[in-house]
């Protein structure tokens, strides 16, 4: 073990980055546990990466606005089309979901096909690269979740479906470049499963803790064991979830004696 590499300044800013991806993961993720629709964060973190391999395919600027532009409008695409299906549909739409998600996940694999670096920009774009999270980008994704926070707070539950499924793009679209998409989908729902008994206040308090926790012990086991850190938080993440719900389940029976 590399005791060395838990050091402040490696894991910081990969850990506030975390955090911040928290801060509407969780909201988002008990919202999508309650319409029923689970593979939505899927589905649109994977026409996110759709828009990121396509803008690569271009020779686009990897980290330019080009690429976050393409990324943002391919989400937003996606999301407006599936919140018309959920109008139209509704009794299909998780089979709707789960077909956009293949067919996006499909063409991106088409389009790095040539690419002799296709397979290890996709590994990227699923795994995440949250330990070289920088102060720059978390500055940027401070700016964007406190907007996308404070529109879910003045709307609350008159924001309705498109509404949601414009935050939940824009939310997706910043957070899978930075944490891949294995790691969206774990932040959203495994702490939203663990809390989701719980009253609105509480249960968001409750998976912010969960989520939190479970950050800190994956970028710790990932530094210590040289791990790939996504992969390790995604762990850790369903650890800890596991842990809180049973935790969270037991304690108002205790209470009661």
């Amino acid at each position: 073990m590399n005791w060395s590499a838990l050091g402040p300044e490696l894991l910081v800013w990969p850990f506030v980055a975390g955090l911040l991806v928290l801060a509407t993961h969780v909201p988002l993720g008990r919202r999508v546990l309650a319409r029923g629709i689970i593979f939505l964060d899927l589905a649109v973190a994977q026409l996110a990466v759709l828009g990121v391999v396509a803008a690569h395919a271009m020779n686009l600027a990897d980290d330019g606005w080009p690429t976050q532009l393409a990324a943002a409008t391919a989400a937003l695409l996606g999301a407006a089309l599936l919140a018309e299906c959920e109008r139209r549909w509704p009794q299909i739409q998780e089979a709707l979901i789960g077909s956009t998600f293949v067919v996006a996940a499909s063409i991106a694999v088409l389009l790095l096909a040539g690419d002799p670096h296709g397979g290890e920009h996709l590994a990227e774009l699923l795994t995440g690269q949250i330990l070289w999270t920088t102060p720059t980008q978390v500055a940027q994704i401070a700016a964007l979740y406190g907007a996308l926070l404070a529109l879910m707070i003045w709307r609350g539950k008159r924001l309705g479906g498109r509404g949601f499924y414009l935050i939940f793009a824009l939310a997706i679209t910043a957070s899978v470049q930075l944490v891949g998409v294995y790691l969206v989908f774990a932040s959203l729902i495994l702490p939203a499963l663990a809390v989701r008994g719980l009253p609105a206040r509480r249960g968001l308090v409750a998976g912010w803790t969960v989520g939190a926790l479970a950050y800190a012990a994956g970028l710790a086991a990932s530094a210590l064991f040289d791990w790939p850190t996504g992969p390790a938080i995604v762990i850790a993440l369903a650890v800890t979830a596991l842990i809180a719900g049973r935790l969270l389940r037991v304690a108002p029976t205790v209470r009661q004696r």
